[in-house]
């Protein structure tokens, strides 16, 4: 990663300009960085692209189009793309299925590691007064653990281990106790990044680099987990969740794994688990965020660990690849 001088970006008609005031960095984009392969089912991103999709800041310069809904000093923050906003995807709020949608981090649509970037109208929220950039920059990993709650179909009394205490393990560590869990257990091979869920929702949490794992799970929530999120995303990762699960368990699979696994699905078919995938989020959970957030009624800043300018951009993002207990890195712009 390097720091150059690029053309500012220039709004389409139903577009805006943003003046980035923060972007986070996310795990997504390690990955991404690291994809030269496009037979694993991840983008492969091109040559001098510009990434960062988790971001907020102020329009400085909005589309002809879209002037009678934008304005300049809107603060704002967008999805990660650009759709057609016509196609039925797109109509219900899931861009990212467009046959014509632009993604982040290509060359039609760089990314927010930037001092401006393009978003679409159609694409983005209004922040409340009360909502900082730094919050509105926390909103697309709050939409992504939001979505993951939901596909779990989570009941009040319902038993949780979250594998994982990574930003987007956190987040869905939140968004259980919104919901109403009776246990939240999170467990981590880091014990300083597994603490860190206390202040956001956890219950009780598992070193997972002492002792079973799902032993300690199950002593400290009364039972076994009827609920397994796995935010680790590694080869043995998804066994791990299916070996810790409670027979009829619900399994939610958002840990981004890159590499080829190797599963034995017995245990999942004599325990009879229900196993589902969560990729991104619908633009309502967006405007649920951003309005539950306006509302003070979810609070993401314990997930922020750290605070960087640009020029130390490239150096912690490479090290944000090795093991360590950073949670969400922010990039904030003058």
């Amino acid at each position: 990663m390097t720091i150059e001088d690029i053309p500012d970006p220039e709004p389409g008609p139903t577009d805006l300009i943003l003046r980035v005031g923060a972007c986070g960095i996310c795990g997504t984009d390690l990955h991404m960085s690291e994809n030269s392969n496009p037979n694993l089912g991840w983008r492969v991103l091109p040559p001098d692209c510009v990434m960062g999709h988790e971001f907020a800041g102020e329009v400085v310069e909005v589309g002809r189009e879209a002037q009678t809904l934008w304005h300049v000093g809107d603060r704002v923050t967008a999805l990660p793309w650009i759709g057609c906003g016509d196609c039925p995807a797109c109509r219900v709020g899931r861009g990212y299925r467009c046959a014509r949608v632009i993604s982040r981090a290509s060359h039609a649509l760089p990314g927010a590691y930037a001092d401006y970037c393009r978003v679409g109208g159609g694409e983005s929220i209004r922040l409340p007064d009360t909502v900082s950039f730094r919050e509105g920059a926390l909103v697309e990993p709050l939409a992504v653990g939001l979505n993951a709650v939901r596909r779990a179909r989570l009941q009040p009394a319902d038993r949780v281990l979250i594998v994982g205490a990574g930003p987007v393990g956190l987040t869905i560590a939140m968004w259980c106790r919104f919901f109403g869990a009776q246990h939240i257990v999170v467990s981590d091979l880091v014990q300083a990044r597994a603490e860190m869920s206390r202040a956001l929702g956890a219950t009780a949490i598992v070193d997972a680099s002492q002792g079973n794992v799902a032993e300690q799970a199950a002593d400290a929530a009364g039972g076994p987990p009827g609920v397994v999120f796995d935010c680790v995303g590694v080869p043995g990762s998804l066994q791990l969740a299916i070996n810790y699960s409670a027979p009829d368990g619900r399994i939610v699979v958002v840990g981004l794994c890159m590499a080829g696994d190797h599963l034995f699905p017995t245990k999942a078919l004599v325990k009879e688990l229900d196993i589902s995938f969560a990729f991104v989020y619908r633009q309502e959970d967006f405007t649920t965020v951003v309005h539950l957030l306006g509302k003070s009624r979810i609070d993401a800043a314990p997930m922020i660990s750290d605070f960087i300018e640009m020029a130390d951009l490239p150096m912690e993002f490479e090290a944000l690849k090795q093991p360590n207990r950073q949670i969400k890195v922010m990039l904030e712009l003058p």
